[in-house]
Parts: C-alpha cells; sequence; structure tokens
C-alpha cells in the first residue's frame, strides 16, 4: 500500500498534495465545527437538551451566537491548518515558516473567515437556512479559496536570482 501512495505522488504530485490538503482541511473543519458547537451551547444551553443536539440544528441560536462560534471555530481551524500545512500539505514551504509567512497566512485565511461570515449572515439570517447547511456550502467554497491563494501566495517555490551567464566571446 505504502508503493502504491509513493509511485501516486510521484506520478502525481499536484493531486497528492490536493489530496493532503483535504485531508488537513477535513479535520480543521472537524476543530472549527467542534468549537462552533461549543460555543453555541455555551452561550445558551438550555436550547440543547444534550450536547450533541448542538450540531443537529433547529434550535435557533442567536445570531451572534453564531457569528462568535464562526469566529471562534476559524481561529482554532487556522491555528491547526498552519500547522498541519507547513508539516503534512506542501512540500514547497515557500516563506511559510517565517513571520510573514504566517501573517500571509492568516491575512488570506481571513479573507476566507469573510466570506464565510457574510455567508452566515445571509444565509442564516436572512434567508433563515438552517445554520450547519450554510456554515457547510461556505466550508466548501472557502476551502477553495484557501487552496487557491495559499498555494499562490505562499506555498510556491522561492524564486532563485538569475545568473548573467554571457557568452564569453562578447567580453
Amino acid at each position: 500500500m505504502k508503493k502504491l501512495i509513493q509511485d501516486f505522488t510521484n506520478k502525481h504530485p499536484r493531486l497528492a498534495e490536493i489530496f493532503r490538503f483535504l485531508i488537513v482541511g477535513g479535520l480543521a473543519t472537524v476543530v472549527d465545527y467542534l468549537a462552533m458547537g461549543i460555543t453555541l451551547y455555551c452561550f445558551n444551553p438550555s436550547l440543547y437538551p444534550h450536547f450533541y443536539n448542538v450540531w443537529i440544528g433547529g434550535q435557533n441560536p442567536s445570531t451572534l451566537a453564531t457569528i462568535i462560534g464562526t469566529g471562534i471555530g476559524f481561529i482554532a481551524g487556522l491555528i491547526f491548518n498552519y500547522i498541519f500545512s507547513i508539516i503534512f500539505v506542501f512540500h514547497e514551504k515557500g516563506d511559510s515558516r517565517s513571520a510573514k509567512g504566517f501573517l500571509l497566512f492568516a491575512l488570506l485565511s481571513f479573507g476566507g473567515l469573510l466570506i464565510h461570515l457574510i455567508g452566515m449572515y445571509l444565509g442564516y439570517d436572512l434567508l433563515h437556512i438552517n445554520e450547519w447547511i450554510v456554515k457547510t456550502f461556505f466550508t466548501l467554497v472557502v476551502l477553495v479559496y484557501n487552496y487557491i491563494t495559499r498555494k499562490i501566495f505562499i506555498f510556491k517555490p522561492k524564486t532563485s536570482a538569475v545568473i548573467d551567464t554571457q557568452n564569453p566571446s562578447e567580453n
């Protein structure tokens, strides 16, 4: 099995990278959802007969609770995702391990958070769609945004200086 995975990775490095990104993103999403669920429960435990009822939906938590829960989930998922993107997802590290790299990672992720928060507001508050359906839809939208922006701006090969190789006969 290990050889099969290694052969696939060598043959299709971009697909392997996307697969690793999906694994880490999926785990970061679990962290995000767990943090949001805990936040929703802490805001108003009387809405939920049991803690697991937080994820069933339909209890109509306040907009404030869903927005704060989304923010807390984002931060927890961001930290998890940053660490495991460096360790596991991207072989080309670019500037990711620097303060500048982390700041760029956080800023790009903040763009994803804004997409998510606006989506939560529109879907949950204005359109009255179940908070978990809205969150899942915008999680997928932000997943695509995150991969593209991280690949373009952070985890890219460092550019090396171009060496001037003039023809010696011209000197």
